[in-house]
């Protein structure tokens, strides 16, 4: 009992979690020349370490990097479920201090996870875990340099997929954007699974027999489309959708992101279907260690 206080305390109620507020000041990485610098250094540092070792190995056998994989998947799992289990506590605090102020517009709790008030601002309990999830996004885009290292191969939608992750999330502080955090919470969620099973897989323990980052994917991709169709029909009936400009941009770039990775796993599904299930299971295993297939928000 004390050990679940304690938690509670530390993930929701805590002095700098209640009293967080995004500002351009104060906050590190809040200004949009950080946002779009950094993204720029990723995809160039990206392509430079890329045809570098293309060019000092000619052979594209994998380089061992030890236990930084392992390392990396198991601190983006720890994390991750962190952030789900802060963004979870932070969200009844909220609801259980604000929904006083709900009763005039009839609004119900499952309302306001989709749609935000008019007028919110980032900051309380629920944009300060918006905010270690934006600056996760930075520690999740160094897979990519493991891939690069290890595997030799770059990709255009693991570059597309993580420089927009890490631009809508800054999006959702910025104009406190509704829906935000129903998507970290369904996130971080699969986000904790996944990332938990590639440090099972790379400490070299078995994988599944089916393909089940591809599936995880799916699974987060038909709630993200769920969720969306709940925002745009919030937005219609009640008209007062807080972030909702900023919203229908995040809706093209996923719908971009849904795009690639449809095509992507038609591709799959399709040439599983003429090879036959063994080789479909191999391929799909061997995409999902060289990092073909990302999980995203």
């Amino acid at each position: 009992m004390m050990l679940l206080q304690s938690l509670r305390y530390y993930l929701s109620e805590h002095p700098s979690i209640v009293g967080f507020r995004w500002s351009h000041t104060q906050s590190w990485g809040s200004t949009w020349s950080f946002l779009f610098s950094s993204i720029a250094a990723y995809v160039a540092a990206s392509a430079f370490i890329h045809h570098l070792l293309l060019f000092l190995f000619r052979h594209r056998r994998p380089l061992p990097l030890g236990p930084i994989p392992a390392a990396h998947s198991l601190c983006m799992a720890l994390i991750s479920a962190t952030i789900f289990s802060g963004s979870f506590l932070s969200s009844a605090a909220e609801i259980r201090d604000t929904r006083w102020s709900w009763r005039r517009s009839r609004t119900t709790p499952f309302q306001w996870l989709l749609c935000f008030p008019l007028g919110t601002r980032p900051s309380g309990r629920v944009f300060f875990w918006s905010y270690i999830f934006y600056l996760s996004r930075f520690l999740h885009a160094l897979r990519t340099f493991i891939t690069i290292i290890r595997s030799r191969k770059l990709s255009f939608f693991k570059l597309f997929n993580n420089s927009i992750l890490i631009f809508m999330s800054f999006l959702w502080l910025e104009f406190s954007q509704s829906f935000q955090v129903l998507a970290i919470l369904l996130t971080t969620l699969v986000y904790s699974v996944v990332y938990g099973y590639r440090f099972w897989i790379e400490i070299g323990l078995r994988s599944a027999c089916f393909p089940f980052v591809v599936n995880c994917q799916m699974v987060l991709l038909s709630c993200n489309v769920v969720c969306h169709f709940g925002v745009l029909l919030l937005h219609i009936i009640k008209g007062e959708c807080n972030g909702i400009g900023a919203w229908i941009f995040n809706s093209v770039l996923n719908g971009a992101i849904l795009f690639l990775f449809l095509n992507f796993y038609v591709k799959m599904h399709f040439r599983g279907s003429n090879v036959g299930g063994d080789r479909q299971s191999a391929a799909v295993n061997k995409a999902e260690k060289l990092e073909l297939i990302k999980g995203r928000t």
